[in-house]
């Protein structure tokens, strides 16, 4: 079973930046792999942020999430990073990633990240 993990959430300021890190819990990433970042108000549904094929590193974001948010892949350390610039008080949600393999999607438990103003 392909489990994600995300890390690197925590408390910030307006303003600053923070990396998100998704790693895969016990396993690798394999070649064609597609690792999407996602988040999460309360009571919203989950929104995507982009995706990024670990093999070709190309990567695609939702239009509404263009600018701020970049996602990256390091192949000798075997994870996907997200990182946010411009951090908002509106960005204080949880954020996944996931990894569909074999026709089943594996989602991590998310990591909280909280924006004060």
């Amino acid at each position: 079973q392909v489990q994600p993990a995300e890390s690197g959430g925590g408390v910030v300021q307006a303003g600053d930046s923070l990396t998100l890190s998704c790693s895969v819990s016990g396993g690798t990433f394999v070649g064609d792999d597609m690792v999407s970042w996602y988040r999460q108000a309360p009571c919203k549904e989950r929104e995507v942020i982009g995706t990024i094929t670990w093999d070709a590193g190309s990567r695609h974001y939702a239009d509404t999430m263009r600018g701020r948010f970049t996602i990256y892949r390091n192949y000798h350390e075997n994870r996907a990073w997200l990182h946010m610039n411009g951090l908002k008080p509106e960005d204080s949600v949880i954020y996944y990633c996931n990894i569909p393999r074999e026709s089943v999607v594996y989602w991590g438990q998310g990591t909280q990240v909280t924006v004060s103003s």
